[in-house]
């Protein structure tokens, strides 16, 4: 394995797992929980704003909190084996990911179809505890989730199809609380994209040589040094929708207090950027964990 490998060895997996559970932790990147987050804190947001407008008592809200937050963990595991089996080709071409399970082989397609079955079992257990407007908005996503490890083959704005799943937490959270959808609920998904668009396109930065070469596509490629003009387009507007969004729902001061907090944040990501600097586009990306923790932390407060 090469230093730019982003599997590192002697972690927990290494050290707490057996052996033959390794790969199956690694393909579900159980060892980067960097995206369960990012899957997870939408949710957040989606459940903030659908408790203020249900009411619900505590408790039902811990209950969706956690099943929440098993449910992201699981399901950003699932996106994961689905990404790798479509990219497994390219992904041996690539150093930072050569080394994944099903690229390098500790995996074979079939396991990891069974696998995923496996997974997906799990996920439509967690769908069932909620209530049957949600089942219809868990079944819709999958459309993108098993679509999106495909859009970099077809469009530089890979990153856009991964706002549009990303976030959709936003939209099943506020269901899963009031079994319906409202504006505020849309507002926060729009500027969970915008989010998306912006962390993404930093990830993006780290592979771009390699992308080139091998004939993927991504905003990182498409809009080069013009990333960090647009970073500020793109934080900015999400901003600006959650703005909409506490407003719409008739949140407190102490939310816009959360949002300027937020807004530093952003500002930092795009002073502090480097393009050329994959570790540190690596570290601006795994900062957004902070920015949506702000954004659940201040929907809450208000």
């Amino acid at each position: 394995m090469t230093d730019a490998s982003d599997i590192r060895r002697g972690d927990w997996v290494d050290r707490l797992l057996p052996g033959g559970w390794q790969p199956y932790a690694r393909l579900a990147r159980l060892d980067r929980p960097i995206g369960t987050w990012l899957l997870y804190l939408p949710c957040l947001w989606g459940l903030a704003l659908g408790w203020q407008a249900a009411g619900s008592p505590l408790v039902e809200m811990a209950r969706l909190v956690a099943l929440f937050g098993l449910g992201a963990l699981v399901m950003r595991g699932a996106g994961c084996t689905v990404n790798d089996l479509w990219d497994r080709d390219l992904d041996r071409r690539v150093a930072r990911t050569a080394t994944r399970p099903i690229a390098s082989g500790a995996v074979t397609p079939r396991q990891a179809l069974v696998f995923l079955a496996a997974q997906m079992a799990i996920g439509l257990v967690i769908l069932l505890q909620l209530n049957r407007f949600s089942w219809a908005l868990g079944v819709a996503v999958l459309l993108l989730v098993f679509s999106y490890p495909l859009a970099k083959r077809v469009t530089d704005w890979p990153q856009a199809v991964l706002g549009l799943t990303f976030n959709w937490g936003a939209l099943l959270g506020y269901a899963a609380a009031t079994g319906t959808l409202a504006a505020p609920a849309v507002v926060a998904y729009a500027a969970g994209f915008f989010w998306t668009l912006g962390y993404d396109t930093v990830y993006a930065h780290q592979d771009k040589e390699d992308d080139a070469i091998v004939g993927v596509r991504s905003s990182a490629l498409a809009l080069g040094e013009r990333t960090r003009p647009a970073l500020v387009g793109f934080y900015a507007l999400t901003v600006a929708l959650l703005g909409g969004a506490a407003w719409l729902a008739g949140l407190g001061p102490w939310t816009y207090a959360g949002l300027a907090a937020l807004a530093l944040h952003f500002a930092w990501q795009v002073r502090t950027v480097d393009i050329d600097d994959p570790k540190g586009c690596l570290a601006i990306f795994k900062a957004n964990r902070d920015a949506g923790l702000i954004v659940a932390i201040a929907f809450v407060l208000g």
